[in-house]
């Protein structure tokens, strides 16, 4: 028998996201009762699943629309969500200008992602002048508020002393708490500079945690740079990597 939720059941964010990890159908279904009767977390979230076709039909163009909404009423995530359709052209042209925009308006609000996304135009130059400092000054505030991904990038701008006087102990450190943290690309990071420091038992594990966590692009790159490794054990590995690449690949 389907379950109905009644108008009057009107869950929040927090149930909402607990929901959407057991029962995506229902969890929508939830969610855009909430977002209609305006709880803020879920206008948010319609936008979201709408953007991933989580358990709703996929729209695009209705997701920005809803992050338009969230993100006027104060919500920062939906307002770096503009900022990710802005800059990829989901469900709106790509507009690099906009998505810069949106970003540092959540960064300015402190939220890691909002930094962390507007960092990294700063240090390519998308849509804003180029610039490291900032780009800098940007991930090393994300990384101090525990974004995991930016932690990786500061210890790579402190592991090549990028604007920043080098620091392989303090890059090392930022490498190890991104590891921790859940980030692949942090975790290869640190695999990295444990074999550089003889450690490879302790290798090995980061770059499996690595492996299992890693998306297509970044396996593939992985791939090709664990071939060139010393170490025969790491070496090995670049086969798995790739193996898992493939079964990624579309």
């Amino acid at each position: 028998m389907s379950y109905q939720l009644r108008r009057e059941e009107v869950l929040d964010g927090e149930q909402l996201r607990a929901m959407l990890d057991h029962s995506p159908a229902r969890a929508a279904q939830a969610v855009l009762i909430a977002a209609k009767a305006e709880v803020l977390d879920a206008q948010a979230l319609l936008g979201q699943i709408l953007l991933d076709g989580l358990g709703i039909e996929q729209d695009q163009a209705l997701a920005v629309r809803w992050f338009e909404i969230a993100a006027r009423r104060g919500h920062l995530m939906a307002r770096n969500m503009l900022g990710r359709c802005a800059e990829h052209g989901w469900g709106c042209p790509a507009d690099l200008l906009a998505a810069a925009g949106h970003y540092r308006q959540a960064a300015d609000a402190g939220l890691d992602w909002g930094l962390y996304n507007y960092a990294n135009l700063l240090a390519t130059g998308r849509g804003v002048a180029q610039d490291q400092a900032q780009a800098l000054a940007c991930y090393r505030r994300a990384a101090e508020l525990g974004h995991a991904k930016s932690m990786n990038l500061l210890g790579r701008y402190l592991e090549e002393g990028i604007v920043c006087p080098a620091d392989p102990e303090l890059a090392r450190d930022w490498y190890r708490r991104s590891a921790e943290g859940g980030d692949f690309r942090g975790q290869f990071s640190y695999a990295a500079v444990l074999a550089d420091a003889g450690r490879i038992d302790d290798a090995l594990h980061w770059l499996r945690q690595a492996l299992a966590g890693g998306n297509l692009k970044f396996l593939s790159v992985a791939h090709r740079a664990l071939l060139s490794a010393t170490h025969p054990q790491i070496r090995a590995l670049a086969t798995q990597y790739q193996q898992r690449a493939a079964q990624l690949s579309p």
